[in-house]
């Protein structure tokens, strides 16, 4: 299979670099498709496709990622790829010192919900960014839209999350949720599920239009249940990108935040450019009051795992104090405070 390394290397590289600028995902879906064909040929098989050029013969190979594969094999570096590496610059300005403090990523998705990829490839792509953690926040049943997690699969990814951290290859996989703040300000995954988890993000994802104080009721109960660690993307915003935009929920931000501050639990800067989540007078806000804060991709591929160079240009410049962002501080004190709350 060693042959098979440069196509498939190149074939994820542009992938990845799709990604990390928001490429449509179905088009960044054909080239990951394709990288697992060819890794998955016999060597024998890869070696007459090689002889003949009949890469377009393999099934989820079009054009575009044949010609991909056959520069690569014929030792070029594929134009496709060579086009997207000179593209290729920083994400954002500013904030490079925060940058290069974070540890981990709190909130990222995978194939099981609505991501793009298995968790290996994000898993790998967070090692090559220097990452010592990632926290897997599949999303919860109820998001149905998103492929939420049954409590049956969960506990299968978590078993599954457990196996790979058991083969010391690359960054550790924290178990985790992006669970839905329900109606009611209740967690749409059952208690004794989310208390084997390492890290438990809540987030608003339906009536976001709520009336203020009912919006402010829910998200207080969401932030008081012991089991919350991450307030994720506090606003429901978004202000560009694919999905069109979408006005901020309304609630009181200094009694949410308050309580945040009271019950330890992280503010989410959430980096994801069509969300930056939360807005800069709540942010601010929040710095003043006191709380702590994760920066986190909200990534739904592996080339978004470097998504938190937005939050950390914007944590840079509302002042947040970087003590104060979890995803600063060491896996063994990051999951210290992420269970003290449950009491384990």
């Amino acid at each position: 299979m060693s042959a098979a390394r440069e196509p498939v290397a190149a074939l994820r590289e542009i992938a990845y670099l799709m990604e990390r600028v928001l490429a449509e995902p179905y088009r960044v879906r054909a080239f990951r498709a394709a990288a697992d064909v060819v890794e998955a040929l016999p060597a024998e098989e890869f070696a007459r496709h090689a002889r003949a050029g009949s890469w377009r013969e393999l099934p989820g190979l079009g054009q575009t990622t044949a010609t991909v594969v056959a520069q690569a094999v014929a030792g070029r570096v594929p134009d496709r790829l060579a086009a997207l590496r000179a593209e290729a610059g920083p994400l954002a300005q500013g904030g490079e010192e925060v940058l290069g403090l974070l540890r981990g990523d709190l909130h990222t998705h995978t194939d099981a919900s609505d991501g793009t990829a298995p968790v290996e490839r994000s898993r790998e792509a967070a090692t090559a960014l220097g990452r010592d953690y990632l926290a897997i926040t599949d999303h919860s049943p109820r998001l149905t839209v998103a492929n939420g997690l049954s409590v049956e699969r969960l506990r299968r990814q978590v078993e599954h999350l457990a196996a790979l951290n058991s083969d010391g290859d690359g960054c550790r996989l924290l178990s985790g949720i992006e669970v839905d703040i329900l109606a009611d300000g209740g967690l749409d995954q059952v208690p004794d599920m989310l208390s084997r988890l390492d890290i438990v993000v809540s987030s608003v994802h339906s009536e976001l239009r709520m009336e203020s104080e009912a919006m402010t009721r829910r998200m207080v109960a969401a932030v008081a249940n012991p089991f919350t660690n991450v307030l994720g993307h506090c606003t429901g915003r978004l202000i560009t990108g694919g999905r069109g935009r979408r006005p901020p929920s309304t609630f009181d931000a200094e009694v949410v935040f308050e309580a945040c501050r009271t019950f330890d639990v992280a503010v989410e800067i959430n980096s994801r450019p069509e969300r930056a989540d939360p807005p800069d007078e709540l942010l601010a806000l929040a710095v003043e009051t006191g709380c702590l804060f994760a920066i986190d991709s909200d990534a739904h591929a592996p080339g978004q795992l470097e998504f938190p160079a937005h939050g950390a240009a914007r944590a840079a410049a509302a002042g947040v104090p970087t003590e104060r962002i979890v995803n600063t501080w060491p896996v063994e004190d990051l999951l210290a405070w992420s269970r003290a709350r449950r009491g384990k």
